[in-house]
C-alpha cells in the first residue's frame, strides 16, 4: 500500500516589528494558520541580525518604521544574513518617497499594515514562490515612480554575467572572499572583476558602482 505524501513544509516567517501588540498579533496569526510558522519575532533590525531562529526563514516581514536602523536600510543586511529569504515590507504609509528605496535595496514585496489577515497570508505564500506581492495603493506608487524616472540610463559598456553577479553579491554585503566562494572563483578573480566593473562604469568605489548599477537596473 502506497504511503501518503508528506505534508509540504510550512512557510517559515521572521517578523521584524517594534510594536509589541502588532508583533504578537502577527505571530499568533502566522503560528495559528496551517502551513505557516513564525520562526522568530524581533523588535528591530539589529535584533533580527543577531537572532538565531529555530529554522531559516523563507520570508521576512519587515516594518519600515523601526527604532535604530530603518527597515528600508535593513533590507540588504537581512538578505545577507538570510540569503534565501524574501523580504516583504510592512508600512502604514503610502507616500511615494518611502516606496522606492526598499525595492531598490532588494525587497520583494510591499504591503500596507491594514492588509486583511487572509491577504497577508496569501502574500507570504506568493513571495515564497517567487512572486512580488504589493498592496494596490503601493503598486500604483511604483508605477508612478517608474513613469517619472523614465527608462534607465544607458551604459557605454555592458557588464559580463559574472561581473553582474559579483556586483550583486557585494551589494548584498558579501566580502570579496565570500563572493568568490559563491561564484566558485578565486578572490583574485573577483578583484579582477571589480577592476573591470569600475572601469566600465567609470567609478572609483564600491558604493558608486552599486548606486550606478541600481539606477541602470543592472542589479
Amino acid at each position: 500500500m502506497k504511503s501518503p505524501a508528506p505534508p509540504e513544509r510550512p512557510a517559515r516567517v521572521l517578523l521584524v516589528e517594534d510594536d509589541r501588540v502588532a508583533r504578537e498579533g502577527l505571530r499568533a496569526l502566522i503560528d495559528g494558520t496551517p502551513g505557516f510558522a513564525c520562526v522568530a519575532a524581533c523588535g528591530s533590525v539589529e535584533q533580527a541580525l543577531r537572532a538565531d531562529p529555530r529554522e531559516t526563514p523563507d520570508v521576512i516581514l519587515l516594518d519600515i518604521e523601526l527604532p535604530g536602523m530603518p527597515g528600508s536600510d535593513g533590507v540588504r543586511p537581512l538578505r545577507a544574513r538570510f540569503p534565501t529569504a524574501a523580504v516583504v515590507m510592512l508600512t502604514v504609509y503610502e507616500e511615494q518617497g518611502r516606496v522606492f528605496e526598499p525595492i531598490c535595496n532588494g525587497a520583494s514585496g510591499y504591503l500596507l499594515k491594514k492588509t486583511p489577515p487572509a491577504k497577508l497570508l496569501e502574500a507570504i505564500a506568493e513571495v515564497r514562490t517567487g512572486g512580488a506581492p504589493m498592496s494596490p495603493e503601493i503598486a500604483r506608487q511604483v508605477v508612478r515612480l517608474f513613469q517619472m524616472t523614465g527608462p534607465p540610463p544607458a551604459l557605454d559598456q555592458h557588464l559580463t554575467p559574472q561581473e553582474t553577479r559579483t556586483l550583486a553579491l557585494l551589494a548584498e554585503g558579501h566580502s570579496y572572499q565570500a563572493a568568490a566562494d559563491r561564484i566558485h572563483v578565486s578572490v583574485n578573480t573577483v578583484r579582477n572583476y571589480i577592476r573591470s566593473i569600475y572601469d566600465k562604469l567609470h567609478v572609483h568605489t564600491k558604493s558608486e558602482a552599486v548606486s550606478k548599477a541600481i539606477k541602470a537596473r543592472l542589479i
